[in-house]
């Protein structure tokens, strides 16, 4: 039933701590500092697409709408024409967590293809909606290196303020509070559709035309214990849990009401997620909606 992408090779620095915030203009939870504390030292720093590239995204400015961007940070697929990614991948372990202060530096990504438009902060100026990361800052706090490039402006997506600063802060809390239970956690957040409501009302595009406002953002998260050799440990009874929310004002502020199977996901968005996996395994766990605890 699935199909077979490329998978990106590729090891990681092992060490440094890290944590910190989510998303624009939300200040970092108390308790994910902790983990600066509670690190399990059999955690390491992984290979961000380790369980696999969803869109078979290439690094060749030729395929422009889904063009491979990786960073020792997080690997993403980026839309030249969107001014967004499609998705963001990282892993999340207590060895990326540690105790750097959110940046705040916003910036455009020079390492984009030469000629292609690099989306400034200065993109969503009285737009109405936030600078929403895809992977947050408080994921990446092991050095100002690692928390600085989360605020690259390729990682960003127009959000809906209520859904960034309340549903999505939410629920990147939550995966930080796993991590410092003893897991790691294999995280594949994006967007699609276009047009969504911000505190201003609705829009379809910022920055005339070139920021694309997607109507949907999602997420997948895989949640295992510390360990090695990821792709393979997933089995029919790891926690996986698939959101999918409306970028839009009013949303709900329990991210656990917008849970979802990734195989919905995979279904409005046309991706193979966790493709690494055994397919006997994704048949089992993305047809499964979560039903565990929230916070």
């Amino acid at each position: 039933m699935k199909r077979t992408f490329s998978r990106l090779a590729g090891l990681l620095l092992l060490g440094s701590l890290a944590v910190s915030c989510s998303k624009d203009s939300v200040a970092p939870a108390a308790g994910p500092s902790a983990a600066v504390q509670t690190a399990d030292a059999t955690a390491t720093r992984d290979n961000n697409l380790a369980l696999g590239n969803p869109s078979g995204a290439v690094a060749d400015p030729s395929y422009y709408w889904n063009y491979l961007v990786t960073k020792s940070q997080y690997t993403m697929s980026y839309h030249r024409d969107r001014g967004t990614p499609n998705w963001v991948s990282w892993h999340l372990s207590s060895a990326w967590l540690g105790s750097t202060p959110r940046q705040d530096n916003f910036a455009p990504d020079n390492s984009l293809p030469a000629g292609w438009y690099r989306v400034t902060s200065t993109s969503y100026t009285g737009s109405g909606f936030d600078r929403g990361h895809n992977c947050p800052s408080a994921d990446r706090t092991g050095s100002v290196a690692d928390n600085s490039a989360t605020f690259l402006m390729s990682n960003m997506i127009p959000q809906a303020p209520q859904n960034n600063q309340r549903t999505w802060a939410g629920l990147e809390n939550y995966c930080r509070t796993l991590v410092n239970a003893g897991n790691e956690l294999y995280i594949i957040c994006g967007s699609y559709g276009k047009g969504g409501t911000g505190s201003n009302g609705y829009a379809t595009t910022l920055d005339a035309g070139r920021v694309t406002v997607p109507t949907r953002v999602w997420k997948v998260v895989v949640v295992m214990p510390n360990g090695t050799g990821d792709a393979t440990r997933v089995t029919t009874g790891t926690r996986v849990i698939a959101i999918n929310t409306p970028n839009d004002n009013s949303l709900d502020t329990n991210w656990g009401v917008y849970r979802t199977t990734v195989d919905a996901i995979e279904q409005a968005t046309g991706y193979d997620l966790l493709s690494a996996v055994s397919a006997s395994v994704q048949s089992v766990v993305e047809a499964r909606v979560d039903n565990g605890p929230t916070s």
